[in-house]
């Protein structure tokens, strides 16, 4: 037999695999996250020390637990459009060099109004933090990877504020609240320069990423910046967009308690010593970080089960909603305190149960404006979280120190967080049918 010619053969080239590149954004993003609940938490471990140095009372000291939400709240809109019109990478170095600065700027405080302007300045600038990263989660993951990049996401920031305060305890065994404050801070200045030389809002532009990565990531024509204005007339008249805002409203409520007054009550309620109790206090931010974990795991498959990611988000975050607000009230009728805060603990799981749904609904309600969606939805909790601190505050004054009331409406809200959910379309997009001249 004749030999086959040599131009004739067919040559099989090897497959490329897929680089993988989205793993280290990802990986970026999971540090930043640890590191914004540790700047963030700090502050609820150290208040008994700064009451006492500064002379706060119980309102004032509310006062600055809110402070920094409120703030937190006013710029997460104008933070996230930043990220949609200039990119992740210019915008998120200079966002986390602002909040490092302040953090430590905390510990220089010498009253009541100083700590308010810090806390303030501190939260304008986180603001612009988990917009940014749902930003750069849009274009540099594969629309298979959002729910789970989303769960571990938020795992590490529970997780991050569920090991701070030990470790602030720990901490202000050898320093002061002051020297602590300062010691936060420059963790993040570090984090900022190593991002900004790494990271490029075009994945196109990265020398890391090659062709077969690219083809699983989505077109450019979806992601790209924005350059005209935010179409807020077609996000105000979407009734899923108004939904999401205010199933957001009700997780933050209730959650809030757990980064601010929840060492406080450990210590003046149920009289827990103060190691106990940053261990104690940690757990409900430890469990939330498994339901982030354990819901973004369970969104694929239950999406194939019933049928579409919006009716397995639906099933999610209406269960998670639920479970919460009975949790809490199983919590209030519990004596113990170390069975009480695993009762609380239950009922935080459950909230976060909510958390990767919530945010990968803005990364497909979104699309090249996720940042600015996500930004608002997050506005919406941080006002409502502002309010909670500022709440239990004032009814611990009217109550003569009685913590009860407080979970009783903490348990309501989650309630109708649940019933937003039951008509919530979390998958359709904003500008599904806007044209592309309008884009």
């Amino acid at each position: 037999m004749a030999p086959v010619p040599l131009q004739t053969r067919s040559v099989r080239v090897p497959a490329v695999p897929p680089t993988r590149a989205r793993h280290v954004v990802t990986t970026f993003a999971v540090a930043l996250a640890i590191i914004t609940y540790i700047d963030r938490v700090c502050i609820s471990q150290a208040a008994p020390a700064m009451r006492n140095d500064l002379r706060l009372t119980a309102v004032e000291m509310g006062w600055a637990f809110s402070v920094f939400s409120w703030a937190y709240a006013l710029f997460e809109i104008p933070g996230g459009w930043l990220g949609d019109r200039l990119g992740p990478r210019r915008v998120l170095m200079r966002v986390v060099i602002w909040w490092s600065f302040f953090t430590a700027a905390t510990g220089w405080v010498w009253n009541f109004a100083s700590l308010v302007v810090a806390r303030a300045l501190f939260g304008a600038g986180e603001a612009g933090c988990f917009p940014n990263l749902t930003r750069a989660f849009t274009t540099w993951l594969p629309a298979r990877e959002r729910e789970r990049a989303q769960a571990i996401l938020w795992l590490s920031a529970r997780w991050g504020g569920a090991f701070t305060p030990l470790l602030v305890v720990y901490i202000l065994d050898y320093v002061t609240w002051r020297r602590a404050f300062e010691i936060f801070g420059a963790i993040g200045i570090v984090w900022a320069l190593a991002f900004y030389h790494w990271y490029r809002d075009d994945p196109r532009e990265h020398p890391a990423v090659n062709e077969a990565e690219l083809a699983l990531l989505p077109p450019r024509s979806r992601t790209a910046t924005v350059h005209g204005p935010i179409p807020w007339g077609r996000f105000l008249r979407r009734p899923a967009v108004w939904l999401l805002w205010m199933q957001y409203v009700c997780l933050a409520y209730g959650w809030w308690f757990y980064i601010t007054w929840l060492p406080t009550y450990l210590r003046e309620a149920r009289g827990v010593g103060l190691k106990q109790g940053a261990l104690l206090a940690g757990l409900p931010l430890f469990l939330g970080g498994v339901g982030c974990f354990v819901s973004g795991y369970l969104a694929p498959p239950l999406a194939r089960r019933v049928g579409g990611v919006a009716r397995a988000r639906q099933i999610l975050a209406v269960t998670g909603f639920v479970c919460a607000s009975i949790a809490v009230l199983v919590f209030i009728r519990l004596q113990d305190p170390t069975v009480a805060i695993l009762a609380l603990s239950v009922s935080s799981f459950f909230n976060d149960f909510v958390m990767p749904t919530s945010w990968a609904a803005c990364m497909d309600m979104g699309g090249r404006y996720s940042g600015t969606l996500s930004g608002s939805m997050n506005m919406m909790g941080n006002i409502a979280g502002g309010f909670s601190p500022l709440v239990v505050g004032y009814l611990l004054a009217w109550t003569a120190n009685d913590w009860t009331l407080t979970f009783y409406v903490s348990a309501t809200i989650y309630m109708l967080g649940g019933v937003c959910w039951l008509f919530l379309d979390s998958h359709t997009p904003v500008d599904a049918d806007t044209r592309l001249s309008e884009i």
